[in-house]
């Protein structure tokens, strides 16, 4: 199993508009930039996106434009889902695996295109192209959110998504001891925001669930480029 973090930052995306604070200088200087938030996983000759923010477009021509074969909704945020449309006209529209109340809000939106839904409950693995995946519960009030558990060939992928650290137990049970664990950290220590984690509890967290491998991602223009352990747009890792 191969994983892409295609894009890593929040809703605002790294550099911020307007800003002029050292993070978004230096990357409007070196062209740097963290986009919404896109995971590609590749299973085998598919391929398979968990979430489509509004820079797919961008994301999938540096990606070398693969034909993606399904897609995993995490929940109903604009940069977690808006990007689907990029596929108008470009490729078969592919088929859409989430939550239902996520079907609901996000397929709504997207009433021009012939979407193929499948209502995914939570911690009722469903088999994808051979990969086994499961939606966890998260706590990201007041949007019904989902981690994501992603398992090949004994090789597993686990993703928080939006989050604070309230995770269920059976969540925590379900990402402990992955191969590569991706967790919500959007802002540096000292800062609360109630519906994420920040960089400490995401460490605090990842030293609880003890995965092989770790990154921070959804990181705000806030977090220095140079934290330990944060992702970055097109890091890839075998599995």
């Amino acid at each position: 199993m191969k994983v892409t973090l295609l894009g890593t930052g929040d809703a605002i995306g790294t550099p911020k508009i307007g800003c002029s604070c050292p993070v978004c200088a230096g990357a409007s200087h070196t062209g740097r930039q963290r986009l919404r938030a896109a995971v590609l996983v590749e299973v085998g000759e598919k391929h398979i996106l968990v979430d489509t923010g509004p820079d797919l477009r961008a994301q999938l021509i540096a990606a070398g434009s693969p034909h993606i074969d399904a897609v995993i909704w995490t929940h109903g945020h604009y940069d977690h889902f808006m990007g689907y449309g990029e596929f108008y006209r470009v490729q078969k529209v592919p088929p859409v695996y989430a939550a239902a109340p996520t079907l609901d809000y996000a397929g709504s939106v997207f009433s021009f295109l012939s979407l193929e839904e499948h209502a995914v409950e939570p911690y009722r693995p469903f088999s994808l192209f051979g990969a086994e995946v499961t939606l966890l519960t998260v706590d990201h009030p007041p949007m019904p959110t989902y981690g994501v558990r992603i398992e090949h060939d004994g090789a597993v992928l686990a993703l928080t998504s939006d989050t604070n650290d309230r995770m269920p137990a059976a969540t925590k049970e379900a990402l402990a001891g992955a191969d590569l664990l991706v967790l919500d950290a959007i802002v540096p220590p000292g800062y609360t925001i109630t519906k994420h984690m920040n960089y400490a509890d995401a460490l605090k967290m990842a030293e609880e669930l003890r995965p092989k491998d770790f990154r921070c991602t959804h990181a705000s223009h806030l977090i220095p480029w140079d934290t330990p352990h944060l992702a970055m747009d097109g890091e890839t890792f075998e599995l």
